[in-house]
Order: C-alpha cells, then sequence, then structure tokens
C-alpha cells in the first residue's frame, strides 16, 4: 500500500470502552491500528462515529506527510 492510496476508514476495527460515570460518562472508541486516534460519545455507536471521523483525519495526516497508513487490522491482539 502507498501513501497515495489507504483503506477505507471503516475496515478499521474499533475497541469501544465505556467511560465511568465519576469521570463524566460515555463511552470511547480506540483503534489499534492508529494509536492516539480516538472517539467519545455518549452511546458506543456515537463514539465509534466520532472516532471514524478522528481517524479519517489521522490517515489524511499520513497521506499528506507522504507516510502509508498501517493496515487494518495489523495492530498486535
Amino acid at each position: 500500500m502507498t501513501a497515495s492510496t489507504a483503506p477505507d476508514p471503516s475496515a478499521y476495527p474499533a475497541i469501544v470502552a465505556s467511560i465511568p460515570p465519576e469521570e463524566g460518562g460515555g463511552f470511547v472508541a480506540s483503534f489499534p491500528d492508529v494509536p492516539g486516534c480516538h472517539g467519545v460519545g455518549d452511546t458506543a455507536e456515537e463514539a465509534v462515529a466520532d472516532g471514524r471521523l478522528a481517524l479519517f483525519a489521522c490517515l489524511d495526516a499520513l497521506r499528506a506527510a507522504d507516510r502509508s497508513p498501517p493496515a487494518p487490522g495489523s495492530a498486535p491482539a
């Protein structure tokens, strides 16, 4: 895969976790293949949708820097 082509952001697996009420509640979605890329929301679905927007921006920034994005599912389990 080259820096000019990137996989579809929806191909990246998301991990969703709840945020404890004492920390504000809601959910956080993270993408293990792209460290530091997260989304938050009141529901798991909102967190994933927010995370996909962040993921799109992260992949776009990698392309702009002429770096190849990681393949979906490439993070160690």
